[in-house]
């Protein structure tokens, strides 16, 4: 059985992905162009308040309805076949269902151009899979941050287009939209000519079969998901906040309409705003991802989401105002989702990537439905004006972030310590293809400082539970902060059996699943130089068939929190960003003796090499 390679190990394949970029902006430009000229269509009909607002959540609900019905069938080609040879049938099938769309409007028939919705949503939920499935298989692990960063800068930038696009031609052509749709044609044999030149990539599970019953497979994937707790809240916290989105798009477009009195262009001027945030968000949310997933975002975007959606409904905003508080709430829309995005698309196993991925995605389509029939509730039987819906959003998200924080309360704490890391200290990684991407370990480390931590924190996006000294975890301004990260408090002063229980829990630890760290020198070093290690990781190991991996921190030393001049703080920096490396070491056996770890942690202390530096 022909299987992709793990996505740590292989090397990134960037004509690839940059063809399938383009693809992706084409795609999006063209999903946007086509709903919102069809929702400006059905506005500038002339029908009641009451009857428009029962007919543009209905153009959300056939929008989302085949990601629903289809998305599984999406996750089983993606899987089956070649994703290149399925990239080409759906661009195929998008020339026609554009006729249909053109069609439609030359006619002025609703009726078409719903179908024409329904079919280019279909087209996009067998397609969603693929696209997605294949970053993985063009791109190493440690770059998946970087290119869904990247991934989203181009489909929001392709939203941004596709919206603005929309809105102009709907004023400038009126109701001879059928210009519109053969641009549309055009966009799709543009899409069809790149994907004919991607490289050919070979079917993740060539013997997969098909299943009807596409609910079956839904509940199966559904499992699969449950049983990764990682990757299950990376999946609800998407659904999240396309929920969100869908709840919120209509509610941009009357708040134009109905409140600021803006044509079709400067609406879609709005959206416009809302995707550019995303954009930024996105991109920034990758670039400070630093090579790895890192959650700690997902708490921080939450929390700006909470933030803007009630400034919104609070102030009277001119069209400028709205504009600049909608991008603000893109932009941490885009910081919240990439982490989740590269969740995704890494945790799965390579075999069954493209249905988790469709399952994730029907799951997000539901959410999307589900946010059409809440819109019609409260906008059309509930009363409620757009501010008072921005009002509603921002409650939403206050009680989502209160609720990630406390699934994953050590999330946010990870990010600050992370943040303040990088604000002094600029980390080179070395090795980190060396961590186990799952299961349990222990991390065996020189000590050099009292930020030896959040450097390793900064380093991997693995939690790593820290043995720490009692006195040090006690303190009362400390004391929070240790029971999130989930820190094992041990002393050597309390007596052997305190010890050796410290010592078993970090082994269970281990056992569970988790990375726990070891400083095994005991103490901070006083002169630069590695002390002996103490024996005590022999009993954190013992019955435990996880493998050890030696650290070493590299140019600590004569940073401000280290013991250089004979005393740990109030002495000037040298220089900031302070520079320091990180490296992994080949893993070790379980039954390494501490002379054998220490002199593998000396020896990448000495070392002088850079590969799979980020």
């Amino acid at each position: 059985m022909n299987q992709i390679p793990k996505a740590g190990k292989q090397v990134a394949d960037l004509r690839s992905f940059w063809l399938m970029f383009v693809v992706e902006f084409q795609n999006a430009f063209s999903d946007n162009y086509l709903k919102f000229l069809v929702t400006f269509f059905v506005i500038g009909l002339g029908i009641s308040e009451a009857k428009r607002n029962s007919l543009v959540p209905l153009i959300g609900a056939v929008f989302a309805l085949p990601f629903v019905l289809f998305s599984m069938v999406g996750g089983f080609f993606a899987d089956r076949f070649s994703k290149r040879n399925v990239a080409v049938i759906i661009k195929c099938a998008e020339i026609g269902i554009m006729s249909v769309a053109s069609l439609g409007f030359w006619l002025s028939s609703v009726t078409l151009m719903l179908a024409a919705v329904f079919l280019m949503s279909t087209h996009s939920a067998i397609f969603g899979p693929t696209k997605y499935g294949m970053l993985p298989e063009l791109l190493p692990e440690k770059k998946l941050s970087w290119g869904n960063g990247i991934f989203g800068l181009g489909t929001f930038s392709a939203i941004i287009a596709g919206t603005i696009f929309a809105g102009n031609l709907s004023d400038l052509f009126g109701k001879k939209q059928i210009y519109s749709g053969v641009i549309l044609i055009v966009l799709a044999l543009v899409g069809l000519s790149l994907c004919l030149v991607l490289r050919p990539l070979p079917a993740a599970d060539p013997h997969k079969k098909f299943r009807a019953n596409f609910f079956s497979d839904f509940f199966s994937e559904l499992r699969i998901i449950r049983a990764d707790y990682v990757l299950f809240l990376g999946a609800i916290g998407i659904v999240f906040l396309y929920f969100l989105g869908a709840l919120l798009q209509p509610t941009i477009i009357f708040y134009g309409k109905d409140i600021l009195h803006l044509n079709d262009l400067h609406v879609s001027w709005l959206q416009a705003a809302l995707a550019i945030g995303i954009c930024l968000g996105s991109l920034a949310a990758g670039f400070l991802s630093g090579g790895k997933i890192e959650y700690g975002l997902v708490p921080v975007g939450m929390a700006g989401l909470t933030v803007f959606a009630a400034l919104i409904w609070w102030m009277k905003l001119s069209f400028f105002g709205l504009s600049v508080n909608l991008c603000a709430l893109g932009f941490f829309g885009g910081f919240y989702s990439v982490p989740l995005n590269a969740i995704i698309q890494h945790r799965p196993d390579p075999r069954n990537k493209g249905a988790v991925i469709a399952a994730s995605a029907l799951l997000t389509w539901i959410g999307i439905l589900i946010a059409s029939g809440v819109y019609w509730l409260l906008a059309a039987r509930c009363g409620l004006t757009s501010p008072q819906m921005f009002l509603a959003g921002a409650v939403l998200s206050l009680v989502g972030t209160i609720y990630c924080l406390q699934l994953v309360p050590d999330s946010l704490v990870r990010f600050l310590l992370w943040l303040l890391t990088k604000s002094f200290y600029r980390i080179r990684v070395e090795g980190r293809d060396n961590i186990p991407e799952k299961g349990g370990a222990l991390f065996v480390c020189n000590h050099v400082s009292f930020v030896d931590a959040p450097l390793l924190m900064a380093s991997t996006d693995r939690k790593i539970r820290f043995l720490m000294h009692r006195a040090y975890y006690n303190l009362w301004w400390i004391r929070p902060f240790t029971k999130m990260l989930g820190l094992i408090p041990i002393a050597s002063d309390l007596g052997p059996r305190e010890m050796i229980e410290s010592l078993r829990a970090a082994g269970e630890a281990i056992r569970d699943g988790h990375v726990v760290c070891i400083f095994a020198e005991g103490k901070i070093t006083r002169t630069g130089d590695l002390d002996e290690f103490h024996r005590g990781f022999e009993r954190i190991m013992k019955d435990n068939d996880a493998p050890i991996v030696p650290v070493a921190l590299v140019g600590v030393w004569g940073s401000i929190f280290s013991f250089e001049n004979g005393r740990f703080f109030w002495k000037w920096p040298k220089k900031i960003p302070y520079h320091v490396t990180v490296r992994f070491g080949k893993n070790l056996p379980p039954s390494a003796r501490p002379q054998e770890v220490h002199d593998t942690v000396a020896s990448l202390l000495n070392a002088d090499h850079s590969v799979d530096a980020v």
